[in-house]
């Protein structure tokens, strides 16, 4: 068994226990543990889904094609999957809704398990695969704090923070996004976990121009999740996002959306992100990335977290 292979079954029958013991058949196995094989290798299921990244400048295509056989091989072995039960996807750094745009159309979808909770995966067809791994703690939070709450997920995906928050109790919960791909995914996962479907809506916008709609028509949350992209530029926009420069506009039109006594969690990917509290309206911010980014992330850097609350 090759150093790959060797690593890949340790860390399996480690995680696997961890992964049992809360509810969890989806989780993180490996992450750049071997300096010379940049690879994330993620299981779900049974089934592998290894991100490759760039490995060196000098590589030839020919060389780099020679290398991921080699994963392969070794990934087979180490977590004792077939051919079929493995996933190959290139990790690149993403530019607009590229992370959301279909790669392929094999609909190789099946159904995961998390806290309680089922959720359709999809690791054939998108970069991404459906279910966020690395906020996984973070929807935990949410569904803790839902009971009796109105609940507003923007920049939604699959609406998982909603099913998390309808099954906490929120009173209600609205889903945005401006994909019907992903709003009709969000309505399966709804009806997957037999969540009362009236009680909570799904709405396509552009989250730029919904909020101030929604600030004119005087709507309140009392919970609000924001996990925008890092950059978008997709055609459906009245414009392009950028979460470094824009973040100010969007919090604060939040913040106007929240009740007196409400939350909101805001998260961002962007690697270089620098909250600007000078542009902020006047209120709180607890930044709880120690506490949402899962242990068996290796990079604690996955994602920074932010409660925001109105001042008192």
């Amino acid at each position: 068994m090759g150093m790959l292979a060797n690593r890949l079954a340790r860390m399996f029958r480690h995680w696997r226990k961890w992964a049992r013991r809360n509810e969890i058949t989806c989780f993180r196995i490996y992450e750049k543990d071997i300096p010379d094989q940049p690879l994330i290798v993620d299981w779900y299921d049974g089934r592998a889904l290894v991100y490759a990244m760039h490995r060196k400048k000098d590589e030839t295509p020919e060389q780099r094609e020679a290398w991921l056989e080699e994963v392969a091989a070794e990934v087979k072995e180490g977590l004792a999957v077939s051919e079929e039960q493995l996933f190959f996807k290139e990790r690149k750094r993403q530019k607009g809704l590229a992370q959301y745009e279909r790669l392929a159309d094999e609909q190789q979808e099946f159904i995961v398990a998390e806290g309680g909770h089922r959720f359709i995966v999809n690791l054939s067809d998108y970069l991404d695969t459906g279910l966020f791994l690395d906020h996984r703690n973070t929807r935990k939070i949410v569904q803790n704090e839902s009971a009796g709450k109105r609940m507003l997920n923007l920049f939604a995906y699959t609406g998982s923070f909603s099913v998390y928050a309808a099954a906490g109790g929120a009173v209600n919960t609205t889903t945005v996004d401006i994909s019907n791909t992903y709003l009709d995914w969000a309505r399966r996962n709804f009806e997957l976990n037999t969540l009362e479907p009236g009680r909570h809506r799904l709405e396509r916008a552009d989250i730029l121009r919904w909020l101030p709609d929604a600030i004119r028509a005087r709507r309140q949350f009392d919970l609000i999740v924001c996990d925008p992209p890092t950059f978008s530029n997709s055609k459906k926009m009245a414009g392009f996002f950028d979460v470094d420069s824009q973040h100010p506009a969007v919090i604060n039109q939040c913040l106007e959306l929240l009740s007196p006594e409400g939350m909101l969690y805001f998260s961002t990917n962007s690697r270089g992100f620098k909250l600007r509290e000078d542009a902020l309206a006047p209120c709180q911010n607890l930044e709880i990335s120690k506490l949402t980014v899962p242990e068996d992330f290796r990079n604690e850097r996955i994602h920074r977290c932010w409660i925001f609350t109105r001042p008192e």
